[in-house]
């Protein structure tokens, strides 16, 4: 898979390290994101307040894990009330069969254009483009979306799609694209896209949605939003999809309020959103709107893979709030489209590799500094940081090997020199004996080490050790107090 923005270059996984050098040298994505990142890293931090953090933490941990180890039953569960509510339930293996799913619902309507509110899963399986394939429009109505739709470009963030765009760039877009004046104002750009919006809601013979949380005790589907997008796409149009990953299940309702208040502050830094939406049903009958069929499409697309292993299990932890990429040093200034994929950041470089397989992503689990900042923030605990080591082991044909596409080879010389670095340095007296060494014959280090030094110095040994600074700064500290 690629993503193709229009007058640069087809982004691809297998090119990160080429991708990120021209981010790095574009001063003005830079810029945006760096502005972007700083806002939402204080929002987070302000708005968990006097919140016992690390408690509700451990709680979203807790429910996710409870969801996910009864997640079969759970998912038989959902399946029995949405149907007893009116829902129509779907299973679609991978991306491809849900699109089939879904532009068999569109044709069986006559649909000729559907309007979407947000949705990641829609993104992964490349739902647009399949159905302007087949002659049917699809929008996106959440604004930022809808900016990187006009733009032909695909979303940088799960959140915030258009967050690689400034008012200047976003300003010449619409007006390119829709005819509007140029202008500064933020408040007349978002009129005049929700006038041009609401026009099409009132049209679509369909509407699609993601689903944030699908309650399995209640058959209910809900979706957290903003803009109110949700909301019109999910009850003008008289058909509305819903698409989802099979781990987004919950077990109760119950367990919704803690996930959507870590969601909600570790995203955008609010309290609570605009607006959250549950749906149960198609109208009813006396009901004046709503839509007349609801389709609950259920998608794996490699997440069943990810559900057998204990360890990569966690990454279905996940509750998309992007907190990950916005505390991450790398994506912070390198960007989304720089990964590839529909999943960026460290979520994406632990994600990515089951949906696409770890052959075509090996590099994005070493687009990363380990410096922790990932697992520190995630509101469900998803130890990132140690499933991108897990990763990194795979890809150079160690470890369990589980993931699609594992088992690239290190070369024997690296292979070597790592397993003597292993033995050194479980060796300490000869460690010692041989850093010694190495510090008087330091002016004999190589200065080129193949690959690894085309973006880095290579390391010198240092004249002396660190346990000896330390010992002589102790020895000059007792002789000054002795004196």
């Amino acid at each position: 898979m690629s993503v193709q923005t229009p007058g640069v270059y087809t982004y691809s996984p297998r090119e990160f390290h080429r991708q990120a050098h021209d981010a790095l040298g574009n001063p003005q994505i830079r810029a945006n994101f760096r502005k972007a990142m700083d806002g939402l890293m204080t929002k987070r931090r302000d708005s968990f307040g006097d919140w016992d953090l690390e408690a509700l933490r451990e709680l979203g941990a807790n429910i996710r894990l409870r969801a996910l180890a009864k997640l079969p039953d759970l998912l038989e569960q959902l399946e029995a009330n949405c149907k007893a509510n009116g829902i129509r339930v779907h299973w679609a293996e991978d991306g491809d069969q849900a699109c089939r799913i879904i532009r068999e619902i569109c044709q069986s309507h006559d649909a000729r254009s559907v309007v979407k509110g947000k949705s990641m899963v829609s993104e992964e399986m490349h739902l647009n483009a399949h159905l302007e394939e087949v002659g049917i429009e699809a929008l996106e109505s959440d604004l930022g979306e809808y900016l990187v739709q006009l733009n032909e470009q695909t979303p940088s963030h799960i959140i915030m799609p258009a967050i690689h765009l400034n008012t200047d760039e976003i300003s010449e877009i619409l007006h390119d694209k829709t005819g509007i004046e140029r202008s500064r104002d933020v408040d007349y750009m978002t009129a005049a896209a929700r006038s041009q919006l609401r026009e099409r809601f009132m049209a679509a013979d369909v509407g699609v949605s993601g689903v944030n949380f699908a309650v399995a005790e209640t058959g209910s589907l809900c979706l957290v939003e903003n803009e109110g997008n949700g909301r019109m796409t999910t009850t003008v149009p008289p058909v509305h999809v819903a698409v989802t990953g099979i781990e987004k299940v919950v077990e109760h309702l119950r367990d919704v309020p803690p996930l959507y208040s870590l969601l909600t502050r570790s995203a955008t830094g609010q309290h609570v959103t605009t607006y959250f939406n549950m749906i149960s049903s198609p109208r009813k009958a006396g009901e004046h709107d709503g839509p007349k069929e609801v389709h609950l499409v259920l998608v794996d697309n490699g997440r069943s893979n990810i559900y057998q292993d204990d360890e990569l299990l966690d990454t279905l932890r996940c509750i998309r709030c992007g907190a990950c990429m916005n505390h991450c040093p790398v994506y912070t200034r390198v960007g989304g489209h720089t990964y590839g994929t529909t999943y960026p950041g460290p979520i994406g470089s632990i994600l990515s590799p089951h949906l696409m397989g770890l052959e075509e992503t090996k590099d994005l689990p070493t687009a990363s500094s380990l410096c922790g900042a990932c697992g520190e923030v995630c509101p469900v605990k998803i130890p990132i940081p140690d499933l991108l080591v897990r990763l990194r082991r795979e890809s150079v044909g160690e470890g369990r090997g589980n993931v699609p596409g594992a088992g690239v080879k290190r070369t024997r010389k690296e292979a070597a020199a790592w397993k003597g670095f292993q033995w050194l340095a479980t060796h300490p007296a000869i460690w010692r004996s041989g850093t010694a060494v190495a510090g008087k014959l330091k002016v004999l280090a190589p200065s080129r080490l193949g690959v690894w030094t085309e973006y880095r110095s290579a390391p010198k040994p240092a004249g002396t050790t660190l346990h000896a600074l330390v010992k002589r700064h102790q020895a000059s500290k007792a002789h000054e107090e002795e004196r």
